[in-house]
């Protein structure tokens, strides 16, 4: 069959190539090709055929759909250098529980036994690790106590070490985490890892916590080109924070201070709210379709726990015609 379909957007985060993408799709037996904006990809054979697949970068995205072409190719695939992130098991797991055949998904080697058919199903994804580590983080760094329920503690390990690290107390119970968080915060060190090191996705939100840190934090951004652009914003709140490369030194102030800013990206956006929400005085963030599109309900739930935060229609044609959280 062919397929058509335009090149992939998402949050700007400096360079984001689908190569390996790519890569495993022709080493399956696909023909693909970029013209004209979008990715033309056929195959003339019937059915994709099995093979060895290097891939050159830890890549989630790939590591994915390279998985789900492999599900029903002819043969053995087997994909080396793989993406370990919880959800690229998930996404094993869910395939598996359709009739396919993937071993090793959660390690650097995974191999796809290519079936004849898929079979439908039911099946519940895992809680978002993610999101769950955005709220911890606000705790941190406003103070005070969160119970997040339906997670899983251990995908949350390098989130929840680094925030003790800072000083906050935390509680496993279950398929429950207790955040307490009190005093002023400690200075640390955070280098973002492929996992299971500390997620890129998570380097905004903890930037936030260390500018109210007491002392200076070195942040080094490791996975992604472009994951500085809400230090603009955050220094606009007082924040001491220099960028240089890929790596920002922070040093911490007493308390930001309110004021109006925008939210540059989805975990951008989602770092800007806990700033706002640790702030002295009122703060506005405009352009919040970003954090919309991971966060289902942030400003309800925050609310939920004490949070004074609302969605605002903007007004004047200047401020164009998006909400925006205040």
């Amino acid at each position: 069959g062919k397929a058509r379909v335009a090149l992939p957007g998402g949050c700007d985060l400096g360079v984001r190539p689908i190569d390996q993408h790519l890569k495993g799709l022709r080493a399956l037996g696909a023909e693909v090709e970029v013209e004209n904006g979008l990715i033309c990809a056929e195959v003339k054979h019937g059915r994709l055929r099995g093979a060895s697949i290097y891939l050159d970068v830890v890549t989630v995205g790939a590591t994915i759909n390279i998985m789900l072409a492999a599900v029903m190719a002819r043969g053995r695939t087997v994909i080396e250098n793989a993406a370990r992130e919880p959800h690229v098991v998930d996404v094993a797991n869910f395939l598996n529980s359709m009739g396919a055949d993937i071993r090793g998904a959660g390690t650097s080697v995974i191999r796809i036994y290519g079936v004849d058919r898929l079979q439908g199903g039911s099946y519940s994804i895992i809680p978002d690790q993610i999101e769950a580590g955005t709220y911890l983080a606000a705790v941190t760094a406003t103070g005070g106590e969160i119970l997040i329920k339906n997670v899983i503690p251990k995908h949350l390990l390098s989130i929840t070490a680094k925030l003790e690290e800072m000083g906050a107390e935390i509680e496993e119970r279950g398929d429950a985490v207790l955040l307490r968080s009190s005093g002023r915060l400690k200075s640390v060190n955070l280098k973002t890892m492929p996992y299971p090191g500390f997620p890129t996705d998570m380097q905004p939100q903890l930037t936030v916590c260390l500018s109210v840190a007491d002392g200076t934090s070195i942040v080094t951004e490791t996975v992604s080109d472009s994951r500085y652009k809400f230090v603009g914003e955050l220094t606009r709140m007082g924040a001491d924070i220099q960028v240089d490369g890929k790596t920002a030194v922070v040093k911490g102030v007493e308390r930001l201070s309110g004021a109006k800013v925008k939210a540059c990206d989805l975990r951008a956006g989602a770092a800007m709210v806990i700033a706002g929400l640790s702030a002295k005085g009122r703060t506005r963030i405009d352009g919040i379709h970003h954090i919309e599109r991971g966060y289902e309900d942030m400003c309800g739930k925050l609310r939920d726990i004490g949070a004074d935060i609302a969605l605002v229609e903007n007004t004047t044609p200047e401020e164009n015609t998006e909400k925006a959280m205040a």
